[in-house]
């Protein structure tokens, strides 16, 4: 069977503010998450994932109430990764209204926590984050954001994950994400052959040409973006926000850096991409 392809929009969250960087770094505050999902929800996105950059060091007081003012008013698939650290955090944010949840740092650090999950939520409700940098084509598998290296091996790992019960494996390419320069097709042609479960990409877009380059290839269940539909809302003449005590926000009043950034909307990407012949939700 040949399912569909999908577009998801990828809301990063420190606290109450939705975040975003370049290569996970530099994180600079753009607004209120309901603002993006409810778009993002009207503007026909096939799903949204909520990452908690900190939620490891932080409560989950403002993530829960996140994950359930969206719920009771985006009727799309709502999935949640960040600093997910057992299975009473999976029942957790499963209850507040979430159909799915990424584990990353967890993960690696006791396996056996994705058995427990798939076997006790079943498998189509847990899947694997992994966070991967390149250097001199050697490929390093991060957790906690970015911020810690792992020992394992990523191509055993994807494998081993998979094995224990994962039903779905989202890579981020560190080294291009937020940069909006393409995405990391190299990556991806060396992990392609250890894929046995669906697979969505994110790290890169800066153009409805780069998800074409990718989002067709046997393996990718569906491209994720942030930056790209982010800075298109931003963009707006009626985009409005307010001013945080958290984080950098001044650079949403700079004109020549909106001007430069890629941007467009999740309704022109989903119209390009059925001009193209390709495969997607509707």
């Amino acid at each position: 069977m040949n399912l569909k392809k999908r577009i998801i929009a990828r809301i990063d969250i420190k606290g109450p503010n939705v975040v975003k960087g370049i290569n996970l770094e530099g994180l600079r505050v753009l607004g209120n998450p309901q603002y993006f999902s409810e778009i993002y929800y009207k503007a026909g996105a096939d799903e949204i994932i909520y990452h908690d950059v900190v939620a490891s060091l932080y409560q989950r007081k403002y993530l829960l109430d996140i994950i359930s003012k969206t719920s009771q008013n985006c009727f799309i698939p709502l999935s949640v990764g960040g600093g997910v650290k057992n299975l009473k955090d999976i029942e957790t944010i499963l209850k507040n209204g979430a159909d799915k949840v990424y584990l990353n740092s967890a993960a690696i650090t006791n396996p056996k926590i994705i058995d427990q999950a798939s076997k006790v939520f079943g498998s189509s409700t847990i899947g694997i984050s992994l966070e991967v940098i390149s250097n001199d084509k050697q490929f390093s598998l991060m957790y906690n954001y970015g911020r810690e290296k792992s020992s394992k091996n990523l191509f055993d790992w994807i494998s081993e994950a998979q094995d224990r019960g994962a039903g779905e494996l989202q890579v981020t390419s560190i080294n291009y994400e937020g940069r909006s320069e393409g995405m990391d097709l190299n990556l991806y042609n060396k992990i392609e052959k250890f894929i046995k479960v669906p697979m969505i990409y994110h790290g890169g877009v800066g153009s409805k040409e780069h998800i074409l380059k990718l989002i067709n290839q046997k393996k990718i269940s569906g491209i994720v973006i942030s930056s790209f539909f982010h800075y298109h809302e931003i963009k707006k003449k009626n985009y409005k926000f307010s001013l945080s005590d958290e984080g950098n926000f001044t650079f949403l009043q700079d004109n020549d850096f909106l001007k430069q950034v890629k941007t467009n909307s999740i309704r022109d990407v989903k119209n390009f991409l059925k001009r193209k012949k390709v495969n997607i939700r509707c």
